[in-house]
């Protein structure tokens, strides 16, 4: 096999003998390295050697692209590769008992494996960034809606007014709103709220709104809790940093609320009540009275939910779905009385949601009216438990058909009262505080005395 000195001339005028599919040229410098020209005129700087005993060509690459040998910088030193060098560390490995095939494969899978593991990388970093960019706003929104197929719609809004901005106006007051607790972390990213900045935030909201604030400290503690298990989130929240003792301390324990109706004031609550110009209102508050009901429980209430042949009403329970409680003969009165104007018992022309939202200004001006100290709406449900006590009624009674969990083991698995047996004693506790407060008691009820009066 004839060997030349590789020239750029000698490579440029090389050409495949006439027929045959191609011819080789061999350089007498790089062992080895040869140059292929097709018959086609495809030429290539290729590479041949034995490895224990079998013959191996690779192509090295076009002569265009590939020069004889390595460019050189000012002071002779080669830059970048020839193909006389490349042709010389194929056979350094041959020389090693290194297939440069298999050695070619390894470095390019190596490099693959590398861009890959870059990629991967990089975008983990992006990831990492973006999840640190994540504010607590970002992430309310997306628990909340996560949360809302299995909550009330006053727990939806409990939520989304605990981290409200403020400054907008209010829909039947010319004040603007007030922002929320949790507004000031809202912007904040999820990393950086800190158990101390908790803290520090406890001590100012322990003396503007102690309450509202142990209320979002709740709040927050689960939307950690979700954050924690969510895929995304979970990368973010280190610990529950809304569980502090000492955030529990400054805030302090809610004091037991003590408002209720007594039995001597009853005559003035109704009279004032009554006279209430808004009849859905009127009758609002009195059912909450009388049926010991929480507040968005009846105000959710439906026509559909209302069944005046049985005598009965569905409530949205939040212990249950729902429950069953009897309609009693005043109560039933009060409803009749209603207008049907749309799906809800206690219909509004003006609030957006089509039923009652805020009958509190009314009670309020009821009270002061009737001179009775401050009454909170939930005062009226634990009015109902406290004043069903005078007829003697069964604890276990009063708390089922106020939506009470069971208590005890024989309340949970033993007791099964039918609706009949608590229309029983919720229509006396009725009928006694209709007596109280100086009313007609309806027709097909009876009035009931105090055992021994």
């Amino acid at each position: 096999m004839a060997k030349v000195n590789f020239t750029a001339g000698r490579v440029g005028s090389f050409q495949c003998e006439p027929g045959k599919s191609q011819s080789f040229l061999w350089d007498s410098s790089a062992p080895g390295l040869g140059l292929r020209v097709t018959a086609n005129g495809a030429r290539s700087y290729m590479f041949q050697a034995k490895l224990r005993g079998e013959t191996i060509r690779l192509t090295i690459g076009d002569p265009n692209t590939w020069p004889i040998d390595a460019p050189t910088d000012g002071k002779g030193n080669p830059v970048g590769n020839g193909a006389r060098q490349e042709a010389r560390r194929l056979k350094t490995l041959i020389d090693a008992g290194k297939d440069p095939r298999q050695v070619r494969d390894e470095e390019h899978a190596r490099e693959q494996a590398e861009r890959a593991a870059k990629t991967a990388q990089e975008k983990a970093d992006e990831v990492r960034r973006e999840r640190e960019a994540v504010t607590l706003a970002t992430v309310w929104k997306d628990y909340v809606a996560d949360r809302s197929s299995f909550w009330s719609d006053h727990h939806i809004t409990a939520h989304n007014k605990i981290i409200q901005q403020g400054g907008e106006q209010r829909k039947r007051s010319p004040k603007l709103t007030t922002a929320g607790p949790l507004a000031v972390f809202s912007s904040m990213r999820l990393g950086d709220i800190t158990m101390e900045r908790i803290e520090d935030w406890a001590k100012v909201e322990a003396k503007i709104r102690p309450s509202s604030a142990r209320l979002a400290v709740r709040l927050l503690k689960a939307c950690l809790n979700w954050c924690a298990e969510h895929p995304t989130y979970s990368a973010i929240v280190s610990g529950n940093v809304a569980k502090s003792g000492k955030v529990r301390e400054v805030l302090g324990k809610p004091k037991l609320r003590n408002d209720v109706l007594q039995r001597e004031q009853l005559a003035a609550w109704f009279d004032a009540v009554i006279n209430i110009r808004n009849p859905v209102i009127s009758a609002y508050l009195q059912c909450l009275l009388l049926t010991g009901a929480r507040r968005e429980e009846l105000a959710a209430l439906r026509w559909a939910d209302v069944d005046l042949r049985w005598n009965s009403l569905k409530l949205s329970d939040k212990v249950e779905d729902f429950r069953m409680v009897p309609l009693t003969p005043y109560v039933s009165q009060l409803l009749n009385g209603l207008p049907r104007r749309n799906e809800w018992v206690f219909s509004s022309m003006t609030a957006e949601s089509g039923r009652i939202s805020e009958p509190r200004i009314a009670h309020n001006e009821a009270l002061a009216v009737a001179g009775l100290p401050h009454l909170t709406l939930h005062g009226l449900r634990r009015s109902f438990a406290s004043l069903s006590e005078w007829v003697e009624t069964p604890g276990g009674i009063s708390a089922q058909i106020q939506g009470h969990a069971p208590q005890g083991v024989r309340e949970q698995n033993y007791i099964r009262r039918p609706l009949d047996l608590l229309r029983l004693w919720h229509t006396r506790i009725e009928v006694w505080i209709m007596e109280q407060a100086g009313l007609p008691v309806c027709e097909h009820s009876a009035p009931i005395r105090l055992v021994g009066t």
